[in-house]
């Protein structure tokens, strides 16, 4: 009889497992198929992306497409501000409010939303790693709506309606960042 009861909890830990993997995979085509894929920006170079921006204390960030929130998360602990994580993925957005609550994180705000939805006029800095036909679409909106001074860090693809507002790229494999000024 024992034997049986651990067969059966067995099956239900694998039948969990495989409808969260299930959830989690359509969730992530979910996202591609918004306009971006989830690919994680590495730990280890994020100061990289995040100095050339002169990010001042105080300062509010909007990450665009913020995955799991890391971005966001770091700058609001290395420079003291505030900002928020918009991502359409449900699950990666629940995760970037749990790590940022473990890491008690009250000027990191996380919400399920399209990007095209969100009010950037607060921005002080806005950093997005988006794939470039989604950059394109983004150039109309975030020229109304960016305050001038505002920068824009735009990680492994340069946003080509701006050439004369961008004043440095980092050039990193595989993905350069691009810095522009709004004036």
């Amino acid at each position: 009889m024992l034997a049986l009861i651990i067969y059966l909890l067995a099956v239900l830990l694998l039948l969990f497992f495989l409808i969260m993997m299930s959830i989690y995979t359509a969730l992530l085509i979910y996202s591609s198929l918004k306009g971006s894929p989830y690919v994680p920006t590495k730990s280890k170079i994020m100061e990289e992306i995040f100095a050339p921006a002169k990010i001042k204390k105080g300062g509010y960030l909007i990450e665009l497409g913020s995955g799991d929130g890391r971005m966001l998360r770091y700058a609001v602990k290395r420079y003291r501000i505030s900002g928020v994580g918009v991502d359409v993925n449900p699950l990666l957005v629940f995760w970037s409010k749990v790590v940022a609550r473990t890491e008690n994180l009250i000027d990191a705000e996380f919400k399920v939303e399209n990007i095209f939805d969100t009010d950037l006029s607060r921005a002080d800095y806005v950093y997005i790693f988006l794939m470039p036909e989604l950059i394109d679409k983004m150039v109309a909106k975030m020229n109304r709506e960016l305050k001038k001074g505002a920068v824009v860090i735009s990680h492994g693809f340069p946003i080509r309606a701006w050439k004369r507002k961008l004043y440095h790229v980092h050039e990193r494999k595989p993905f350069p960042t691009y810095y522009y000024r709004i004036k």
